[in-house]
């Protein structure tokens, strides 16, 4: 429906211009800009402009997994469990049964409105009544101006320690939310102006240049073992993940870095505001936080939206280490490579709205592809 629509806008005699990650959506593009090669700092190039052909024979990260047909998972896990949901109803579900396997990884499929979010809102109220569920969705975690990935993933105490302990200061002249701060923007890095009736205006503080600390915080450095670097607090709040790994090597910090390694945010820089994050990259972090725990029952919102083809596999890799790890891990997708890669697909449909609500097919990724009725297979 999408592709239809696109192409009938473009037909109308308009420019369409998309983001997009979608196989399908670049595949009927007119001409394609790939951009690259990596993500933050290692973007930012051109790597291929041209059409859908030549695009899979280029030598870009795209243009390679592109012409990639990812296989249907050969050896699906057995569930440790199920759980029995009865007569569901909630919204345009149709009184609907079905046992929810746990202890796999498993996907929600169907089309949009068919029922999928419904079905697991009532798995989590349910199985929420014995033991925690973990839901992560695309919606804002609760940020602020202060907040960042170093705060977020519990960094910034560890780093003021180092500073604290080499200089013989306290630790509180090395944060933006105590004595180190700006004394004019109180450590925000921006000035906030209050329009009484539009939008607040934010600009950046003059007198530290964003950077949140002092003058006199800045006067102190520490020095990597490793990479021979010598920072002050300010640079090295202003390293990205992965060079911060780099940086802090064999220590806890590198460790507690680690899980946002893992899901892709590596490019990320410690002291970015989460408030400008996107969804999906919030969705990420917020899963990066929980990658230690076992045992535990995850849901989570359609957590492929918005990656390149690439990091979707890296991401599959990340949920088949969490059941490994014994937890359960069900999401809410639409990228058939997800699909392909679950140990169960549960199917709702046959259609949307009023139209949706039934459980159409609960099997393995194998047993869906060769389902003829299947709203999901045709694509598989």
């Amino acid at each position: 429906l999408m592709q239809n629509s696109v192409r009938q806008l473009r037909d109308h005699g308009n420019t369409v211009i998309l983001v997009e990650h979608h196989k399908e959506m670049i595949k009927i593009a007119d001409n394609i800009v790939d951009m690259g090669p990596g993500p933050g700092a290692l973007g930012g190039e051109i790597m291929f402009q041209g059409s859908y052909e030549d695009l899979l024979k280029s030598d870009t990260n795209t243009g390679k997994m592109l012409q990639e047909d990812s296989p249907l998972k050969a050896s699906p896990r057995r569930p440790s469990g199920v759980f029995h949901i009865d007569n569901a109803t909630l919204h345009n579900l149709k009184g609907i049964s079905v046992d929810i396997p746990l202890g796999v990884f498993g996907v929600v499929a169907g089309v949009a409105g068919s029922g999928k979010s419904s079905l697991m809102e009532c798995f989590r109220n349910e199985m929420s009544k014995n033991e925690e569920v973990v839901y992560i969705s695309q919606k804002n975690i609760g940020v602020s101006l202060r907040s960042t990935p170093a705060t977020y993933m519990d960094v910034a105490p560890d780093i003021r320690k180092i500073f604290a302990r080499k200089h013989k200061m306290k630790e509180e002249y090395f944060t933006f939310n105590g004595k180190g701060a700006c004394p004019v923007c109180g450590g925000k890095g921006v000035i906030v102006s209050e329009m009484a009736f539009m939008d607040n205006i934010e600009t950046v503080c003059e007198a530290c240049g964003g950077l949140r600390y002092s003058p006199e915080a800045l006067k102190y450095t520490i020095k990597s073992d490793v990479t021979g670097e010598e920072l002050n607090i300010a640079q090295v709040m202003e390293l990205s993940v992965r060079l911060a790994s780099a940086f802090f090597q064999g220590t806890m910090i590198q460790e507690k870095l680690r899980p946002m390694m893992d899901v892709g945010l590596g490019y990320l820089h410690l002291n970015q505001a989460l408030s400008t994050l996107s969804g999906g990259e919030l969705q990420r972090l917020k899963l990066a936080s929980y990658l230690g725990e076992k045992g535990k029952v995850f849901v989570i919102d359609e957590p492929t939206d918005g990656l390149h083809i690439k990091d979707v596999r890296h991401i599959l890799g990340v949920f088949d280490k969490m059941v490994d790890h014994g937890n359960t891990v069900w999401l809410i997708e639409h990228n058939i490579d997800v699909i392909k890669s679950a140990d169960c697909v549960i199917e709702l449909g046959p259609g949307a709205g009023e139209n949706g609500g039934e459980i159409t097919f609960c099997c393995t990724p194998a047993e869906l592809a060769q389902c003829k009725d299947s709203m999901t297979a045709q694509y598989m």
